[in-house]
């Protein structure tokens, strides 16, 4: 008897042992290349932010799907008035955020409030500018009032910039996030990593991952060993320089050339001289060669682009052609404009390798018209102060990733300095109509505005390198959005 327990006791263990072996993994290391400033997505344009947590942590009423889709989100259905002014939202029930604290309309009305005050540091503030009023019908009813129609309005509200806040751990978001997302916050490691759990409250589908480290890896030669070894096993955007020809040849890998909304551009201080001249903008735009750029941006992929448009959208219209590289026409327009021996500039270069490895190539492509441009490098936090909110530089090159967003360009306060009555016009009847062939229309004539006006040097579009472990599942292509959502991912069995 004690001979058959002893057996059975055995079976018992090894039938343990292989479930343990068979068992998927539940957790995930991500690398990402940038370190955000803080994880707060309504307080900061940096898109460091949303790649963690967009989705995972924080939600809105409406999301973006992985195809580009507005989708439910805290908001499980709404109505839209005929006049399309009034967007009245029926709440998710059982909702609450990661403290505790009970989600219904009073937060909602907070976060739009909040987000469109006067004193808001929001930095797509402009998303909200079309609500007139925020009234709260019940506990599980917002209603939304417009000063006029906004046919983007939910896709507005899909950005990160307008996720839900509670009035109790908004001021606190920065180093401590509040969500109702399927993760929660666990721990930030600055300097090296965000951490989040796999929140056992939520209110939706459970997330199969228990949890996710989005690990700072900020160049090729820290991710390729990272990524061989296994200690990262994800790379949504992957710095992989020359070595990705090595990867996509190794089985254990799946490495996926997608697209983003992602427009790289030079942008340009339309409010400084000699910038504020066209002829100079125009000179700048003949004097880039695109295929260049492209080849050095530090992965060898991307889109020639025209304007600020993604060429995965229907609406894109291919413009390159507009100013095509000419460095004979640039000098005779330099010549035109007053600088017939060129002048000097500053190129104020963030982090990213399309930045910094970019802007070597465009000084080098200036420097041959006769504008001698001065390198300064700025890490993000440096950018976001100087550039981007008091505006103080010639140019800069970066890579706008937020979904759809040629209307910033008709933002006076915008830090390209451009100013145009006519684009303003064409976003106006844009708001103004949610016919899908008129919509295409005006976003096919304010491309071609800002193109001719050479507002910024427009490079190409940045591609998605994804890098993953074959076996993980639901990591997404393409990024319709500035996020890693992990709400599919899992491993395979």
């Amino acid at each position: 008897m004690k001979t058959i327990k002893s057996v059975i006791g055995g079976a018992t263990l090894l039938l343990m042992a292989g479930s343990a072996a068979l068992a998927a993994r539940t957790d995930l290391v991500i690398g990402v290349v940038l370190e955000p400033p803080h994880l707060d997505p309504t307080a900061s344009a940096a898109a460091a932010i949303d790649e963690i947590l967009y989705s995972n942590l924080f939600q809105g009423l409406t999301r973006i799907g992985r195809n580009g889709e507005v989708l439910p989100a805290l908001a499980e259905s709404w109505e839209v008035s005929d006049d399309g002014k009034i967007y009245t939202f029926k709440l998710r029930s059982g909702v609450t955020f990661h403290d505790g604290t009970t989600f219904d309309a009073e937060d909602v009305k907070f976060t739009l409030d909040r987000a469109r005050a006067e004193d808001s540091t929001n930095a797509q503030k402009q998303l909200f500018a079309a609500i007139d009023t925020v009234e709260v019908i019940d506990p599980s009813t917002i209603q939304v009032t417009l000063s006029s129609p906004q046919g983007s309005f939910l896709y507005n509200l899909g950005w990160g910039d307008a996720v839900v806040v509670a009035p109790e751990s908004a001021e606190t978001n920065k180093e401590k996030p509040i969500g109702t997302g399927p993760f929660k916050f666990d721990k930030w490691a600055k300097g090296s990593s965000v951490t989040l759990v796999k929140n056992p409250d939520y209110w939706g589908e459970p997330v199969a991952l228990e949890k996710a480290e989005f690990r700072v890896v900020p160049d090729a030669a820290a991710a390729i060993p990272a990524l061989l070894s296994g200690d990262v096993q994800a790379f949504p955007q992957m710095p992989a320089g020359d070595a990705l020809i090595q990867i996509e040849s190794d089985p254990r890998f799946v490495v996926a050339i997608g697209v983003t909304e992602g427009e790289t551009i030079l942008s340009t201080n339309n409010g400084r001289e000699p910038f504020s001249n066209i002829k100079v903008r125009q000179a700048i735009a003949h004097a880039l060669n695109r295929e260049e750029l492209i080849a050095g941006n530090g992965s060898g992929y991307g889109t020639p682009i025209g304007s600020h448009f993604s060429p995965a959208n229907e609406a894109y219209v291919d413009l390159t052609g507009t100013y095509p590289y000419d460095p004979a026409k640039a000098k005779a327009l330099l010549a035109e404009a007053g600088y017939p021996d060129g002048f000097k500039a500053t190129l104020k270069l963030p982090p990213p390798a399309y930045a910094r490895d970019g802007g070597q190539v465009v000084a080098s492509q200036l420097r041959q018209v006769g504008i001698d441009l001065e390198i300064i490098p700025v890490e993000w936090a440096q950018w976001l102060e100087q550039v981007f909110k008091n505006k103080d530089y010639d140019l800069t090159i970066v890579s706008h990733t937020e979904p759809n967003d040629i209307n910033i360009y008709a933002r006076d306060d915008y830090y390209f300095n451009y100013k145009n009555p006519a684009f303003k016009e064409v976003m106006n009847a844009l708001d103004a109509t949610a016919d899908p062939e008129k919509r295409i229309e005006l976003y096919q004539t304010a491309q071609k505005i800002i193109a001719e006006d050479a507002v910024n040097g427009y490079m190409f579009q940045l591609p998605k390198i994804g890098v993953w472990d074959a076996k993980l599942e639901g990591m997404w292509e393409n990024s319709p959005i500035q996020a890693n959502d992990l709400t599919q991912v899992k491993w395979s069995d």
